[in-house]
Protein backbone atom coordinates (compact mmCIF):
# COMPACT_ATOMS: atom_id res chain seq x y z
CA UNK A 1 0.00 0.00 0.00
CA UNK A 2 0.99 3.69 -0.36
CA UNK A 3 1.39 4.39 3.10
CA UNK A 4 2.93 0.98 4.20
CA UNK A 5 6.07 1.22 2.30
CA UNK A 6 8.60 0.91 4.62
CA UNK A 7 11.42 3.20 3.01
CA UNK A 8 10.46 7.12 3.33
CA UNK A 9 11.48 9.84 1.94
CA UNK A 10 13.03 12.50 3.93
CA UNK A 11 11.45 15.51 2.99
CA UNK A 12 14.97 17.52 2.16
CA UNK A 13 16.02 16.28 5.35
CA UNK A 14 19.67 13.93 4.54
CA UNK A 15 19.42 11.53 2.81
CA UNK A 16 17.43 8.38 2.54
CA UNK A 17 18.29 5.00 3.65
CA UNK A 18 18.42 1.66 1.61
CA UNK A 19 20.98 1.96 -1.05
CA UNK A 20 19.12 2.36 -4.94
CA UNK A 21 15.89 0.79 -3.95
CA UNK A 22 15.75 2.74 -1.30
CA UNK A 23 16.02 5.84 -3.27
CA UNK A 24 14.15 4.92 -5.93
CA UNK A 25 10.96 4.89 -3.08
CA UNK A 26 11.51 7.88 -1.89
CA UNK A 27 11.75 9.77 -5.45
CA UNK A 28 8.67 8.20 -5.63
CA UNK A 29 6.95 9.49 -2.48
CA UNK A 30 8.32 12.60 -2.95
CA UNK A 31 6.82 13.22 -6.62
CA UNK A 32 3.55 11.36 -5.52
CA UNK A 33 3.05 14.05 -3.11
CA UNK A 34 4.24 16.68 -5.34
CA UNK A 35 2.42 15.55 -8.09
CA UNK A 36 -0.70 15.04 -6.01
CA UNK A 37 -0.19 18.25 -4.71
CA UNK A 38 0.22 20.74 -7.91
CA UNK A 39 -0.30 19.03 -10.48
CA UNK A 40 2.18 17.52 -13.37
CA UNK A 41 3.43 21.14 -15.00
CA UNK A 42 3.94 22.83 -12.05
CA UNK A 43 6.22 20.53 -10.21
CA UNK A 44 10.13 20.58 -11.49
CA UNK A 45 12.68 17.36 -11.19
CA UNK A 46 14.65 20.03 -8.76
CA UNK A 47 11.42 19.88 -6.71
CA UNK A 48 11.22 16.44 -6.33
CA UNK A 49 15.02 16.31 -5.70
CA UNK A 50 15.03 18.04 -3.11
CA UNK A 51 11.77 16.63 -1.55
CA UNK A 52 13.47 12.83 -1.75
CA UNK A 53 16.50 14.16 -0.42
CA UNK A 54 18.86 12.95 -3.13
CA UNK A 55 20.42 14.84 -6.47
CA UNK A 56 18.49 15.64 -9.61
CA UNK A 57 21.06 12.81 -11.00
CA UNK A 58 20.50 10.54 -9.17
CA UNK A 59 16.71 11.16 -10.50
CA UNK A 60 17.53 10.54 -14.22
CA UNK A 61 19.18 7.19 -12.90
CA UNK A 62 16.20 5.88 -12.36
CA UNK A 63 13.95 7.44 -14.77
CA UNK A 64 14.90 9.14 -18.00
CA UNK A 65 12.55 11.81 -17.63
CA UNK A 66 10.04 13.60 -15.42
CA UNK A 67 6.97 12.43 -17.73
CA UNK A 68 8.35 8.90 -17.17
CA UNK A 69 8.53 9.01 -13.87
CA UNK A 70 4.95 10.72 -13.48
CA UNK A 71 3.49 7.52 -15.34
CA UNK A 72 5.67 5.34 -12.77
CA UNK A 73 4.22 6.98 -10.06
CA UNK A 74 0.86 7.01 -11.02
CA UNK A 75 0.93 2.94 -12.02
CA UNK A 76 2.72 2.34 -8.77
CA UNK A 77 -0.36 4.47 -6.55
CA UNK A 78 -2.95 2.72 -8.62
CA UNK A 79 -1.58 -1.02 -8.54
CA UNK A 80 -1.07 -0.64 -4.47
CA UNK A 81 -4.15 0.35 -4.11
CA UNK A 82 -5.76 -2.67 -6.72
CA UNK A 83 -3.81 -4.80 -4.27
CA UNK A 84 -5.88 -4.10 -1.52
CA UNK A 85 -8.91 -4.55 -3.13
CA UNK A 86 -7.78 -8.32 -4.42
CA UNK A 87 -6.94 -9.16 -1.00
CA UNK A 88 -10.23 -8.37 -0.08
CA UNK A 89 -11.78 -10.24 -3.10
CA UNK A 90 -9.54 -13.14 -1.58
CA UNK A 91 -11.17 -12.23 1.99
CA UNK A 92 -14.85 -11.98 1.55
CA UNK A 93 -15.61 -13.55 -2.65
CA UNK A 94 -13.32 -16.76 -2.92
CA UNK A 95 -14.22 -19.98 -1.51
CA UNK A 96 -17.49 -18.78 0.16
CA UNK A 97 -19.68 -21.64 1.71
CA UNK A 98 -23.33 -21.50 0.18
CA UNK A 99 -24.96 -19.87 3.76
CA UNK A 100 -22.30 -17.10 3.19
CA UNK A 101 -22.74 -15.70 -0.56
CA UNK A 102 -25.21 -12.77 0.70
CA UNK A 103 -22.70 -11.63 3.45
CA UNK A 104 -19.73 -12.18 1.60
CA UNK A 105 -21.16 -9.74 -1.32
CA UNK A 106 -22.26 -7.45 1.45
CA UNK A 107 -19.33 -7.21 3.22
CA UNK A 108 -16.87 -7.11 0.01
CA UNK A 109 -18.86 -4.47 -0.99
CA UNK A 110 -18.74 -2.55 1.82
CA UNK A 111 -15.08 -3.21 2.38
CA UNK A 112 -13.55 -1.81 -0.50
CA UNK A 113 -15.81 1.46 -0.43
CA UNK A 114 -14.47 2.06 2.87
CA UNK A 115 -11.14 1.52 1.35
CA UNK A 116 -11.90 4.15 -0.78
CA UNK A 117 -13.34 6.03 1.59
CA UNK A 118 -10.56 6.32 3.53
CA UNK A 119 -7.95 6.46 1.54
CA UNK A 120 -7.07 9.68 0.49
CA UNK A 121 -4.67 9.32 -2.48
CA UNK A 122 -7.01 7.54 -4.63
CA UNK A 123 -9.59 10.87 -5.49
CA UNK A 124 -6.61 12.96 -5.85
CA UNK A 125 -5.13 10.32 -8.59
CA UNK A 126 -8.12 10.00 -10.28
CA UNK A 127 -8.75 14.08 -10.35
CA UNK A 128 -4.75 14.19 -11.81
CA UNK A 129 -5.51 11.35 -13.82
CA UNK A 130 -8.60 12.91 -15.65
CA UNK A 131 -7.01 16.46 -15.91
CA UNK A 132 -3.61 14.69 -17.49
CA UNK A 133 -5.33 12.59 -19.36
CA UNK A 134 -5.46 14.91 -22.83
CA UNK A 135 -1.57 15.22 -22.14
CA UNK A 136 -0.55 11.66 -21.53
CA UNK A 137 -2.38 9.04 -23.87
CA UNK A 138 -0.30 6.68 -21.97
CA UNK A 139 -2.38 6.74 -19.05
CA UNK A 140 -4.81 5.11 -20.14
CA UNK A 141 -3.27 2.12 -20.16
CA UNK A 142 -2.83 2.98 -16.03
CA UNK A 143 -7.01 3.52 -16.48
CA UNK A 144 -6.99 -0.67 -17.94
CA UNK A 145 -5.71 -1.51 -14.81
CA UNK A 146 -9.06 -1.58 -13.03
CA UNK A 147 -10.63 -3.92 -15.66
CA UNK A 148 -8.57 -6.34 -14.55
CA UNK A 149 -10.02 -6.19 -11.23
CA UNK A 150 -13.79 -6.54 -12.72
CA UNK A 151 -12.29 -9.63 -14.37
CA UNK A 152 -11.34 -11.10 -11.55
CA UNK A 153 -14.91 -10.43 -9.89
CA UNK A 154 -15.97 -11.46 -12.80
CA UNK A 155 -14.23 -14.94 -12.10
CA UNK A 156 -15.82 -15.14 -8.97
CA UNK A 157 -19.36 -14.47 -9.66
CA UNK A 158 -19.04 -17.00 -12.34
CA UNK A 159 -17.63 -19.73 -9.52
CA UNK A 160 -20.99 -19.30 -7.62
CA UNK A 161 -22.90 -19.07 -10.80
CA UNK A 162 -21.67 -22.49 -11.44
CA UNK A 163 -22.63 -23.51 -8.12
CA UNK A 164 -26.49 -22.54 -8.64
CA UNK A 165 -25.91 -19.72 -6.14
CA UNK A 166 -26.15 -16.80 -8.49
CA UNK A 167 -27.24 -16.65 -11.86
CA UNK A 168 -24.99 -14.99 -13.95
CA UNK A 169 -25.27 -15.28 -17.56
CA UNK A 170 -22.66 -12.71 -18.30
CA UNK A 171 -19.92 -12.20 -15.07
CA UNK A 172 -18.19 -9.31 -16.70
CA UNK A 173 -21.37 -7.03 -16.82
CA UNK A 174 -22.67 -8.42 -13.64
CA UNK A 175 -19.23 -7.38 -11.96
CA UNK A 176 -19.66 -4.09 -13.57
CA UNK A 177 -23.53 -4.02 -12.33
CA UNK A 178 -21.52 -4.98 -8.67
CA UNK A 179 -19.33 -1.95 -8.86
CA UNK A 180 -21.81 0.58 -10.61
CA UNK A 181 -24.24 0.10 -7.81
CA UNK A 182 -21.56 0.00 -4.90
CA UNK A 183 -18.48 2.23 -5.73
CA UNK A 184 -20.39 4.15 -8.57
CA UNK A 185 -22.63 5.27 -5.51
CA UNK A 186 -19.96 6.73 -3.46
CA UNK A 187 -18.18 8.47 -6.48
CA UNK A 188 -20.94 10.17 -7.71
CA UNK A 189 -22.01 11.05 -3.80
CA UNK A 190 -18.76 11.75 -2.94
CA UNK A 191 -17.90 13.41 -6.45
CA UNK A 192 -15.05 11.58 -6.32
CA UNK A 193 -13.42 12.06 -3.14
CA UNK A 194 -14.11 16.52 -3.51
CA UNK A 195 -16.86 15.56 -0.83
CA UNK A 196 -16.27 14.10 2.30
CA UNK A 197 -18.81 11.15 3.23
CA UNK A 198 -19.29 9.35 6.86
CA UNK A 199 -18.58 6.01 7.26
CA UNK A 200 -22.34 5.16 7.87
CA UNK A 201 -23.20 7.08 4.42
CA UNK A 202 -20.68 4.42 2.59
CA UNK A 203 -21.86 1.40 4.74
CA UNK A 204 -25.76 2.04 3.46
CA UNK A 205 -24.84 3.06 0.17
CA UNK A 206 -22.87 -0.24 -0.15
CA UNK A 207 -25.12 -2.18 1.73
CA UNK A 208 -27.83 -1.02 -0.27
CA UNK A 209 -26.21 -1.95 -3.40
CA UNK A 210 -24.91 -5.03 -2.85
CA UNK A 211 -28.58 -5.60 -1.83
CA UNK A 212 -29.97 -4.79 -5.42
CA UNK A 213 -27.04 -6.61 -7.17
CA UNK A 214 -28.07 -9.91 -5.19
CA UNK A 215 -32.16 -9.07 -6.18
CA UNK A 216 -30.77 -8.98 -9.40
CA UNK A 217 -28.73 -11.99 -9.57
CA UNK A 218 -30.00 -14.54 -7.21
CA UNK A 219 -31.36 -17.99 -8.60
CA UNK A 220 -35.01 -17.45 -9.13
Amino acid sequence: MVGQERVHASSGRGRPAGGSEGKRIAIVQAARRLFLRDGFERVSVDAIAAEAGVSKRTIYNHYRDKERLFLDVIGETYDSMIGAVVALMDKYLTDLPDEAVEDGIIEFSREVALFAARTPERPAVIRLMMSEAPHFPALLGVEARPRGITAAIAERLARLDSRGLLDVPEPVDAANHLFALTMGQVNNRSMYGAIKLSEEEVNQMATSGARAFLRAYRPR
